[in-house]
């Protein structure tokens, strides 16, 4: 089918999590550790299109070992919150930018298209069905992860003609154990996450494992967090390991890098871009290079800089290491425009403050 919505078979968990249990589970989930009952699925193949709608117990996918994702990477994924609302409401923050990415991301990776009001549908079926994992509390979110990968059994260099979609859900506490505090990352002198051309604007698996390894080095050296520079001149910071980065001036100026082909297009620091206009800092999408970002921290020039993307939303960054040594950011601890746009931001996903942009969809 093209943009037809396909009807959802649902097939009920036979031994769902008891409610005790889940109780248990929801007190700490963590980040990513804990699994909701059920997952959606979502079959394709060239020539009949999307097919086999359903919700199922969550389970192993059976798999044939040549399927072209486990030989030739042809995967994709996208991550966003459900939300439990003040009124009760269950909420999510942005599905349909969710959406294009997939898609977008797709076109790179040679997949095909995933319609997008079939991807928010099944988004929204999930949290219906699984909307008792919601965690209570300030800070809780039920974390959704939509990925497709090749399933097509064949060894052959071409784009796959058979593709499986699902979306898991996990809730979800503080990405960063601790809660939000300033980390400090790590700028790797070794690696770099994406070249012009390549793929780092999509949300593929390939472009997080070539990134282990320097987050590892991070680990290695005290850090949080790896920061990669560009692949060219080697010069100019482009993103973290999964995260976005902007920097904060003592003139009120927002700077992030460009979105250049190598920087994934987060939603969050879209959103921050707006949000930060909107509270009169005047905002710059401009490279930034490493030895500016030191010798302006250094000056005083830098007052903060901070993180962001969907599992942590906005982290401050309070210090930055590199092989020749390490310096601060604004002294180590929050700034106050990094604390204002965070709480602008969780504000407005919680359904805290007005939403005048018609980013919250509402699920129940």
């Amino acid at each position: 089918m093209s943009g037809d919505m396909l009807d959802f078979e649902i097939i009920s968990n036979p031994a769902p999590v008891s409610a005790a249990e889940r109780a248990a589970l929801l007190v700490d989930p963590g980040f990513g550790r804990v699994f909701t009952d059920h997952m959606v699925t979502i079959r394709y193949a060239e020539g009949k299109g999307w097919y086999d709608a359903r919700i199922s117990a969550r389970a192993p996918i059976p798999m044939d070992p040549a399927s072209a994702v486990l030989h030739y990477a042809q995967e994709i994924f996208e991550g966003l919150k459900a939300y439990r609302v003040g009124d009760g409401a269950v909420t999510m923050f942005r599905p349909a930018a969710n959406a294009a990415r997939f898609a977008s991301s797709a076109r790179r990776m040679a997949m095909p298209e995933l319609p997008p009001e079939l991807f928010v549908e099944s988004l929204r079926r999930l949290v219906e069905i699984d909307q008792e994992w919601i965690p209570e509390g300030d800070g809780g979110s039920l974390y959704l992860r939509p990925f497709m990968i090749a399933s097509e059994a064949f060894l052959g260099v071409r784009p796959a003609r058979e593709y499986l979609y699902v979306v898991i859900a996990s809730p979800a506490g503080s990405y960063f154990s601790g809660g939000v505090r300033p980390v400090t990352v790590w700028v790797s002198p070794d690696y770099t996450r994406a070249a012009p051309g390549g793929t780092g604007a999509a949300k593929c698996g390939g472009n997080y494992a070539a990134s282990l390894v320097a987050q590892a080095e991070a680990i290695e050296a005290g850090c949080d967090q790896v920061v990669f520079l560009d692949a060219v001149e080697r010069r100019y910071v482009d993103e973290l390991g999964g995260m976005n980065v902007f920097f904060v001036y003592d003139d009120d100026t927002l700077v992030t890098p460009p979105l250049s082909g190598t920087i994934l297009p987060g939603i969050t620091r879209d959103a921050l871009l707006t949000l930060a206009a909107e509270a009169g800092h005047q905002v710059e999408e401009r490279p930034v290079s490493f030895a500016d970002w030191r010798a302006d921290a250094a000056s005083g020039r830098l007052r903060e800089a901070f993180a962001c993307g969907t599992a942590a939303v906005i982290t401050p960054i309070g210090g930055v290491r590199f092989p020749g040594g390490d310096f601060l950011v604004g002294g180590g601890q929050p700034g106050p425009v990094t604390t204002a746009l965070q709480q602008r931001l969780v504000d407005i996903q919680r359904g805290r403050a007005a939403d005048p942009h018609g980013w919250v969809s509402r699920v129940l």
